[in-house]
Order: structure tokens, then C-alpha cells, then sequence
């Protein structure tokens, strides 16, 4: 998994702690995965989609997967960021040229349904009532 990449994806805001939030999962995301670890952003933040594709350039992935940090599916994961990194909407996947190389670039689902969110949503209720 090497030649894979993983292309952190927020949702990017005037707010600092945003980006900070996404910054620090895509590092804790880099010490499970083997390959790069980079970060982009929709709106507001850079790098921007594009310049988060590019900076895999000489990073030899063979792919690079574009990883939202979104809870569920929007306009934002079924269309923004599929165009914005240049592959097909309804497939959600494409061969896109970064540094010259040919990449395939396939979006990740959004967070969604899973036990460890539930357990982390009353972890959150459990803090609160603190």
C-alpha cells in the first residue's frame, strides 16, 4: 500500500480549528497507512482539491484515494468533489495525469454509520453532562 495515497478531504472554513481538526486526523490516519498522507480542501482552505492532487507528484502512487470527512452523502460528496478532482460523478473514480504520471483517483465513502461514531457520539453526550 505504498503506492497508494490518501487524500485527506475537509470541508475547509474561516475557522482555524477546521483545519486543525483535519490536519491532525490526517496524521493520525498517516501512522495506519504506509503510503502519503496529504490534506485538501472544498472551500476557503488550501491546498484546494487540485493542489492536493498535485502534491502527490513524485510521490510514485499509483493511486490516491480521496478520503471526505464528511458524515454522510451531500451535494459535496456526490458532485463538488468528484469534479474538482476531475473523475466521473456516478463512478466516483477516473485516471487523472499528476506530475506527468497517470493516477487513478477514486473517492472513499463518507463517514456514515458505524459503531465506532455511535460509541464516539456518547462518549461526546457522556462529556457534556460532566
Amino acid at each position: 500500500m505504498k503506492d497508494v495515497g490518501i487524500l485527506v478531504l475537509g470541508h475547509g472554513s474561516s475557522l482555524p480549528y477546521n483545519r486543525e481538526l483535519v490536519e491532525s486526523l490526517a496524521k493520525m490516519i498517516s501512522k495506519n497507512h504506509p503510503g502519503p498522507v496529504r490534506t485538501a480542501y472544498l472551500n476557503m482552505n488550501h491546498p484546494n482539491i487540485q493542489e492536493g492532487l498535485e502534491s502527490f507528484a513524485g510521490a510514485k502512487v499509483n493511486k490516491v484515494v480521496a478520503l471526505p470527512l464528511f458524515l454522510a452523502h451531500g451535494v459535496h460528496t456526490r458532485q463538488d468533489i468528484p469534479r474538482e478532482l476531475g473523475v466521473d460523478e456516478q463512478k466516483r473514480r477516473g485516471r487523472v495525469l499528476i506530475g506527468g504520471d497517470e493516477v487513478e483517483v477514486v473517492c472513499a465513502e463518507p463517514l456514515g454509520v458505524d459503531e465506532c461514531i455511535a460509541a464516539l457520539a456518547c462518549k461526546r453526550a457522556e462529556e457534556a453532562i460532566r
